[in-house]
């Protein structure tokens, strides 16, 4: 059994509602996306769904995996991570060894004529799913509108996008709060700023947050990789800290762990694909840390977070990135109901896909917006940005 060919396809979709963040926080209503093909000779085809921008780094990789049996994934991976050592697996290479590797995980459970979530041997097709509308564009109404209609599915977590105005961050986790008892159930509450404050303003809004409501965690409350200011967050407000969303790989977490910085270790597809992301909630394990996995269009994802014995709750988004997919699972109860189908449970519709295709420039231009505010986790900066900056 051998890899024929593997075949990438950029797309731009419009979304159902406009995303945003403390760095983004006018927002966007499109978003690229990479459909990645690996084929068979068996006739079986693997598919992922990828960023746009690293199909040059899928080309070169592939010269790795072609004429080699799809069924070694991990083994593939790891001559992926090898062939990719002195640049390390990060920025485009992290983003093609990913998308291969996801590939490379639905070819094998088609293979075997499975859903991924028995391959990698879970017991369980349920995950249990919390709401995440990044919704710093949205008004109020909006905002609520989202958060009741999950709790119609039985979600009753939400995280906001928080960072720029305290007193506005205030008011929306209260309609969020409203919003997510709808669903009869108590609401859990987290907050996300993305790095947008230093650990010292963290704590000193996280603080006040907590003078009124009970959060499960606090997200990003500082940079990615600077453990003295997480674990300082950490040990001075009453949620826990999540972070990681924003690392590629096992080593970009072990000093997070080693250093006792982060209380709720957050991975996802760009964590080194399922492989990568595997490793990394396997060493949570051993640090006796808790895993949430980050969001993905169709939630494929939760193939793997079914399978962790210290995962909490995934990362649901629901604005309309599986507009180009179909999907095999659904939200009941609360959970990620994931079906029988071989693979990950998604496929690209052909049609819809063709009619989404662009070349890959524009794939680029409609991806997620990835800048960063002037002065963000440095000093306090104002909530728009003086117009010779914009």
């Amino acid at each position: 059994m051998k890899i024929t060919a593997v075949r990438t396809r950029p797309y731009v979709l419009k979304l159902t509602r406009p995303l945003g963040d403390a760095n983004s926080p006018d927002g966007f209503d499109t978003t690229g996306g990479l459909a990645v093909f690996i084929d068979s000779d068996e006739g079986v085809t693997g598919i992922a769904v990828g960023s746009p921008g690293v199909e040059a780094a899928i080309e070169s990789l592939s010269t790795l995996i072609l004429g080699m049996d799809p069924r070694g994934v991990r083994g593939l991976w790891q001559r992926m991570v090898d062939a990719s050592f002195k640049g390390g697996n990060e920025g485009a290479a992290n983003g093609a060894i990913s998308s291969i590797d996801i590939a490379l995980w639905d070819l094998k459970a088609k293979l075997n004529g499975e859903p991924v979530w028995k391959t990698l041997g879970a017991s369980s097709r349920r995950v249990r799913a919390y709401a995440s509308g990044i919704d710093m564009p949205l008004s109020d109404a909006e905002m609520g509108a989202f958060y009741e209609q999950m709790a119609a599915g039985g979600v009753h977590g939400g995280k906001l996008k928080v960072g720029l105005d305290p007193e506005s961050d205030l008011r929306r986790l209260g309609v969020m709060k409203d919003a997510l008892e709808t669903s009869g159930k108590r609401a859990e509450l987290m907050v996300d700023s993305n790095e947008y404050w230093s650990p010292k303003q963290a704590i000193r809004h996280v603080s006040a947050f907590e003078e009124q409501l009970d959060l499960v965690w606090c997200e990003e409350p500082a940079r990615r990789w600077d453990y003295r200011g997480l674990r300082k967050v950490s040990q001075s407000v009453k949620a826990a800290v999540a972070t990681g969303e924003n690392l590629n790989h096992i080593g970009d977490f072990l000093a997070l762990m080693a250093n006792e910085a982060v209380d709720v270790v957050q991975v996802g597809s760009r964590t080194s694909g399922i492989t990568g992301a595997l490793q990394v909630a396997e060493m949570a394990y051993g640090f006796e840390l808790p895993v949430s996995m980050m969001n993905c269009p169709g939630n494929f994802m939760a193939h793997l977070a079914a399978v962790l014995p210290n995962h909490i709750m995934m990362e649901v988004v629901g604005a309309g990135r599986e507009a180009v997919l179909e999907v095999d699972n659904h939200i009941e109860d609360g959970y990620i109901v994931l079906g029988d189908a071989p693979g990950l449970g998604v496929e690209f519709n052909t049609e819809k896909l063709e009619e989404l295709a662009v070349d890959p420039t524009a794939a680029r231009t409609g991806a997620v917006p990835s800048r960063r505010r002037r002065g963000a986790a440095l000093y306090p900066v104002p909530a728009r940005e003086p117009a010779e900056l914009e």
